[in-house]
């Protein structure tokens, strides 16, 4: 994964907007300047999912072409960006489905975990202060852990974490209710924690950081 850490480029949505309707109008070579802001996200999530540096290139690059192909059929209803992201994961979900029997659908329904209650929130490993993360070794042991997530988990743990969507626009994605969307964001940051506490224990950061 190229890092869980990412800046992309601020701009504004009106530029957005008039950059999309250039598009539109027949100006493709707008379409990078579009894109840009978005390129190391999307390839991000596509390697965290598919696991795989040439996989998660042509993930990103047939999201971006299908991107271009479809643009006139974007309404604005979400962010571009927004809908970029749903583009690529489901491109990402066709590229394991070629290469692997992993299982996106829960074994629990909408309606079970509906009625999960959730304790107290756990760790999030955004808290990591951020001169440990510039460690290497830090960073690759949060990528692996990750990487180690069960697909629905780790859909959820990248929308929300990574790509900093908000409940609502998680769960249009994926297709599922805001309450699961709760529960395997929980579920995913649980088993992170599990992961990770061996390591970022010899560091002793227990005191300053993890709660427990």
């Amino acid at each position: 994964m190229a890092g869980l850490t990412i800046l992309t480029e601020v701009r504004d949505d009106s530029d957005e907007a008039e950059i999309i309707a250039s598009i539109r109008s027949g100006s493709t070579h707008l379409f990078h300047d579009l894109i840009r802001p978005y390129e190391r996200k999307v390839y991000a999530m596509a390697l965290a999912l598919v696991k795989n540096a040439e996989d998660a290139e042509d993930v990103a690059q047939e999201a971006f072409l299908k991107a271009l192909l479809n643009l006139d059929v974007f309404r604005a209803e979400s962010k571009f960006s927004t809908w970029l992201i749903s583009i690529a994961l489901n491109e990402a979900r066709a590229k394991l489905r070629c290469v692997r029997t992993e299982k996106f659908d829960s074994l629990d329904d909408d309606a079970k975990e509906a009625r999960v209650v959730l304790p107290d929130p756990l760790w999030d490993w955004r808290e990591v202060p951020s001169e440990m993360l510039e460690r290497l070794e830090v960073r690759q042991w949060i990528e692996d852990a990750v990487s180690e997530l069960p697909v629905i988990y780790r859909e959820v743990f990248l929308l929300r974490d990574l790509q900093e969507l908000s409940v609502n626009e998680t769960s249009r994605i994926l297709g599922i209710s805001n309450s699961s969307v709760k529960v395997r964001l929980h579920r995913a940051r649980m088993l992170m924690q599990k992961h990770l506490a061996p390591q970022l224990k010899r560091l002793h950061l227990k005191q300053r950081w993890l709660p427990w």
